[in-house]
C-alpha cells in the first residue's frame, strides 16, 4: 500500500532547517516535531551553508529581520538550491519598511525559492502592487487567486496566499483551501509556523502543489479539530499542537475542503 504524505513525513522524520525569527522559534521547532518532522534552527554564517546541504528542506522567514540574518539566509538558500534541497520563503510584514522589502526580493534574486507562503499584504508588496501594511499585519482586502497568479508569473515559483480562503498556485493550476479556523489569527507564529510545516511536506513530496497544498489544508482540519475542544487563545495553541501530531489521514481526508481551478477559468 502506498504510504501518504503524513504516514511518510512521521515515518521518515525529515530534518528542517529553519532560519526564523526570535518570536517564533520555540512554537515552530514544536509544531515540527507534533507533525513528526525534526527541527533545527542555525542562523550562523558559519554553518547554515552545511546544514542546509544535509536538510530535507530550509524554511527563510524574516520576521525579526538583521542584515547578518539575510546573508545568512542567502548562504543557506544557495546550498540548499545546489543540494537540490527544496526552499521556502516567508516574506513576514513585507512592505512595512524599505529594509524588510528589499531584502524579501534579494533573496529572491539570489536564491530559487521552491514556494513563497506570505498572506495577501506580502504577497502583493512583493509583486509590487500598492498595499498598506501595519506592522506585519495586512489591512485590505484583495482578490488573492489573481494576486497569487500574477505574483507565480512575476517570480516564476510557486505562491501560497494564506487566509481566510488559501490559494496555491505556479501560475497555470490553482488550487483552494477553505479549511482553517480563526483561532489560528489569535495566537502568534501560526502563520510562520505554517510555512514550516509546508516545508516539512515538500521533504516528502516532490510536486510542489500538491505538497503544499496538503500541508496548508492539513494543517487548517487540526486547527478546527483544535477549536472544537477549546474556544480561548492560551488551551488552543496547546490544543492544536496535539492536533497536529494526533490527526489521521482519515480523518483529514474527510473533512478536507480543497478545489482545484485552472488559469483563466471562471470558477472552481
Amino acid at each position: 500500500m502506498k504510504l501518504t504524505q503524513i504516514q511518510l513525513l512521521r515515518e521518515k522524520q525529515p530534518l528542517i532547517h529553519n532560519i526564523t525569527n526570535q518570536v517564533v522559534m520555540n512554537f515552530t521547532a514544536n509544531g515540527l516535531y507534533a507533525i513528526g518532522a525534526s527541527p533545527v534552527m542555525a542562523h550562523a554564517k558559519e554553518e547554515v551553508e552545511e546544514m542546509a546541504q544535509i536538510a530535507d528542506a530550509v524554511v527563510l522567514n524574516i520576521g525579526t529581520l538583521t542584515q547578518d540574518q539575510v546573508d545568512a539566509m542567502i548562504l543557506a538558500g544557495k546550498s540548499a538550491n545546489k543540494a537540490g534541497v527544496p526552499v521556502v520563503l516567508d516574506p513576514v510584514g513585507v512592505g512595512a519598511t524599505t529594509f524588510r522589502t528589499s531584502s524579501a526580493l534579494r533573496i529572491l534574486d539570489e536564491v530559487d525559492v521552491t514556494i513563497i507562503r506570505g498572506n495577501a499584504g506580502e504577497v502583493a508588496n512583493l509583486a509590487g502592487m500598492e498595499v498598506k501594511v501595519k506592522g506585519v499585519d495586512v489591512t485590505g482586502d484583495l482578490q488573492n487567486e489573481n494576486l497569487a497568479t500574477l505574483a507565480a508569473k512575476k517570480f516564476n515559483t510557486n505562491i501560497a496566499i494564506t487566509g481566510e480562503v488559501d490559494v496555491v498556485t505556479n501560475g497555470l493550476s490553482r488550487y483552494r483551501i477553505t479549511n482553517g479556523h480563526p483561532l489560528l489569527t489569535k495566537v502568534t507564529g501560526t502563520g510562520c509556523l505554517l510555512s514550516a510545516v509546508i516545508g516539512a511536506f515538500l521533504a516528502v513530496e516532490k510536486d510542489v502543489l500538491t505538497a503544499a497544498t496538503t500541508a496548508i489544508s492539513y494543517y487548517g482540519v487540526a486547527a478546527e479539530e483544535a477549536a472544537q475542544q477549546s474556544n480561548l487563545p492560551g488551551s488552543f495553541q496547546i490544543t492544536f499542537l496535539d492536533q497536529l501530531n494526533h490527526l489521521n489521514m482519515e480523518a483529514f481526508e474527510r473533512k478536507s475542503r480543497i478545489s482545484m481551478g485552472t488559469l483563466g477559468s471562471e470558477h472552481f
